[in-house]
């Protein structure tokens, strides 16, 4: 898949003239874009991170598959109150990053997208922090 920006015509330089040729995207590279984009919206390694782009209806449909830290189920219980402090719940932080990665993708390749899907594969449990 290639993903094609904006065409020539409807880009102009500063002098008014429009600009010539194309500007392609290669899925690999949008692939890397969404990879890190989405890494960094969770706060996870990118490494663990695993993206599906598809076509819809001329616009881009995002699959990205990832693991979410989650503060561990002890602190929750003596402190209801750190999950507001993690971010919020998982369904909250799950549609902030498909929010977040809808605007930086977009941002960033000047790509249309259609549709983000987030689907979380794992939890990485935070450990209680120790007061010494």
């Amino acid at each position: 898949m290639t993903v094609t920006a904006m065409p020539a015509s409807a880009v102009r330089t500063p002098s008014g003239e429009g600009a010539r040729g194309r500007t392609r995207v290669a899925s690999k590279a949008l692939n890397r874009v969404v990879t890190a984009v989405t890494a960094e919206a969770l706060g996870v390694d990118v490494r663990h991170v695993a993206v599906e782009l598809a076509d819809h209806a001329g616009a881009l449909a995002l699959t990205v598959s990832t693991p979410i830290r989650v503060v561990s189920l002890g602190l929750v219980t003596s402190d209801p109150s750190a999950v507001r402090r993690a971010g919020g719940s998982v369904l909250d932080r799950t549609a902030q990053a498909q929010r977040v990665i809808r605007e930086r993708v977009t941002t960033l390749t000047g790509s249309a997208i259609e549709r983000v899907t987030v689907r979380i594969s794992d939890v990485d449990i935070q450990p209680e922090a120790r007061v010494t």
